[in-house]
C-alpha cells in the first residue's frame, strides 16, 4: 500500500505486462494487477503533494488541542474556590466588561478549575461565523480575558488558525477543494497499495536483508499495510463534511431518514430535522438562565453543557450537552423562558444510526473522541503518511535508467482486462465518480490525456506495450 508512486522491485516494465493468455488460465489477479499498478503509480505521483500538505497540517491540528491548554491556560483555568456564583451573575459580569454584541450562548464551568464561557455574537471586529468568548471566574465573577472562538468544539485562535490551514490552506471556501481532493483519493491509493502488496510473493515483501530500492519498497509496503485501515477511516470521515461529496452524503442520509435531528426551539414543537434548534442573538430573559439550567439538569443533562439563547421573543432556550469525548453526551432540551418548563427533548440514543456513526467518525477524525490517545494516533497516521510519500518518490527516482528519470508505468494495461469485467468496472467507477466528483473529474482528465498521448505516440509509430507493438 502506498500514498506515493511505487512499482515492483523489478524495474523492468515487462514484468507488469504479461503475455496475453486466456483469463481462465491466469485468474483475475494477473489481469487486474497492471491496471492497479498504473493507477496507483500515477495517483500517488499526482495526488501525493496534496496528501503531504494534509498530513502535515493534520498532524499540527491533532497537537493543537494540547497546545491550546498551555497557551490559553490563564483564560481556561482558575483556582478552585468554595461556591460557584449563579450563572446569571457570571453573565452579568461578562456583559459589564463586554457590552458589545448580543448574548449567543453560555458554557457553564464544567469542572472545578474551569472558567465559564459567555459567548457573544455580532461583536465588531470578530468574524461573523465566530463568537467572542468571555472567560469568567465562576467563583469570583472576575473576567479573566476574552478570545475569539469558532465551532462546536470551542476552538480558540491557535486551533482555529491551524484548522483553517488544514481544511482550506487559509484560502477560504475555494481552498477546501485541496482537502477534498486528498480525501477523495487517499482510500483509492491505499486500496491499490494493499492489492499490490498482498499480490506479491511473500519472499518479496521482506525488509530485513534487503537494500536500495527493494528495501525502500519493503518499508513502504509494510508501513502502508499497517496504516491502511487508518487511511480508509480518515478518507471516509473527511469526505462527510467536504464541499461536494459531503453534500451528496447529506442528501443520501436525508433520503434514508438518517439526518442528524435537533431539538425544536419552538414552544411545544417536536424534533426538527436539520439545522440549529435556536439561533444566536437572544438575551437573558424570562425565568433566567439559572432556572433554565436547573430544568435541564432535572432532565439528566450533566456537564459539559451549553445554554443557547432564544432567537426571538417567541423562541425557547436550548440546553445541549457538548461532550464529544467517549462516551458522547449529546442530549438536548428546549426550555420555555416564560415558565421554565421543558417543551422538547432529544436524546443521542434516539439518533438514527448513520447520524451516530457520522458524529463518532467526525469526532475521531478531529481527535476529540478518545482524547490524548486519539490525538497521538492521528499524529502517528499523519507521520506514517509523510514517510510513505517520501519513500514513494524515492522509489520513483530510483526507477529511472540513465537519463530516463522516474520512468512511468507503460500504458495499455486496460487492454488485458476482459470486457465482461471491464464494462461493469467502468460503470462502477463512473457512478462513484459522480458522487465523489474530485475523484471522478481528475480520473476522467487523466484517462483523456493518457489516451490522447497514447494516440499521438501510436501515430508516430512509437507506441509500445511491454517492449512489443501494441
Amino acid at each position: 500500500m502506498t500514498t506515493a508512486p511505487s512499482t515492483e522491485a523489478d524495474d523492468s516494465p515487462q514484468s507488469d505486462s504479461p503475455t496475453p493468455t486466456p483469463t481462465s488460465a491466469r485468474g483475475l489477479g494477473p489481469v487486474l494487477r497492471p491496471l492497479v499498478l498504473r493507477l496507483h503509480f500515477y495517483a500517488g505521483l499526482l495526488i501525493a503533494p496534496f496528501l503531504l500538505v494534509a498530513a502535515l497540517t493534520g498532524c499540527l491540528y491533532a497537537a493543537s488541542f494540547q497546545a491550546e491548554k498551555i497557551v490559553y491556560a490563564h483564560e481556561l483555568t482558575v483556582p478552585v474556590g468554595d461556591t460557584k456564583l449563579p450563572i446569571g451573575e457570571q453573565v452579568a459580569a461578562a456583559r459589564k466588561a463586554h457590552p458589545e454584541g448580543t448574548l449567543s450562548a453560555v458554557r457553564p464551568s464544567p469542572e472545578a478549575d474551569a472558567t465559564t464561557r459567555v459567548l457573544l455574537s455580532g461583536v465588531p471586529g470578530v468574524d461573523e461565523d465566530h463568537t467572542l468568548a468571555v472567560f469568567v471566574d465562576p467563583y469570583t465573577g472576575k473576567v479573566r480575558g476574552s478570545l475569539e472562538q469558532y465551532g462546536s468544539t470551542g476552538a480558540l485562535p491557535l486551533r482555529t488558525w491551524i484548522d483553517g490551514l488544514h481544511a482550506n490552506l487559509q484560502l477560504g471556501e475555494n481552498g477546501r477543494l485541496y482537502s477534498e481532493l486528498a480525501a477523495s483519493w487517499l482510500w483509492v491509493i491505499a486500496g491499490g497499495g494493499l492489492v499490490l502488496w498482498f499480490g506479491r510473493r511473500r519472499a518479496q515483501r521482506k525488509v530485513r536483508g534487503t537494500s536500495g530500492r527493494r528495501r525502500t519498497l519493503g518499508l513502504h509496503g509494510t508501513v502502508g499495510v499497517w496504516a491502511a485501515a487508518g487511511f480508509f477511516f480518515l478518507s471516509a470521515t473527511g469526505l462527510t463534511w467536504s464541499t461536494y461529496a459531503g453534500a451528496n452524503i447529506d442528501d443520501l442520509r436525508t433520503s434514508l431518514d438518517q439526518a442528524t435531528p435537533s431539538v425544536s426551539a419552538a414552544a411545544g414543537g417536536e424534533h426538527a430535522g436539520h439545522g440549529s434548534g435556536a439561533a444566536a442573538g437572544g438575551t437573558d430573559h424570562g425565568v433566567g438562565l439559572d432556572k433554565v439550567l436547573a430544568a435541564a439538569r432535572a432532565k439528566g443533562l450533566g456537564d459539559p453543557v451549553e445554554i443557547v439563547a432564544p432567537a426571538d421573543a417567541s423562541s425557547a432556550y436550548v440546553v445541549r450537552q457538548i461532550q464529544r469525548s467517549w462516551p458522547e453526551k449529546q442530549d438536548s432540551v428546549a426550555v420555555d423562558p416564560a415558565t421554565g418548563k421543558v417543551t422538547d427533548e432529544l436524546r443521542f440514543a434516539d439518533y438514527p444510526l448513520l447520524a451516530k456513526l457520522t458524529r463518532w467518525g467526525i469526532d475521531a477524525h478531529t481527535g476529540v473522541l478518545f482524547g490524548l490517545a486519539n490525538q497521538i494516533a492521528l499524529m502517528a497516521l499523519a507521520l506514517s503518511l509523510v514517510l510513505l510519500i517520501v519513500w514513494g518518490y524515492l522509489m520513483w527516482w530510483r526507477r529511472g535508467r540513465a537519463s530516463a528519470f522516474g520512468r512511468p508505468i507503460p500504458r495499455g494495461a486496460w487492454q488485458q482486462v476482459p470486457a465482461q469485467l471491464l464494462v461493469p468496472l467502468m460503470a462502477a467507477v463512473a457512478v462513484l465518480g459522480y458522487f465523489v466528483p474530485l475523484l471522478g473529474i481528475p480520473l476522467a482528465a487523466f484517462i483523456a490525456v493518457d489516451v490522447l498521448l497514447g494516440e499521438i505516440a501510436y501515430r508516430r509509430g512509437k507506441r509500445t506495450y511491454g517492449g512489443r507493438a501494441a
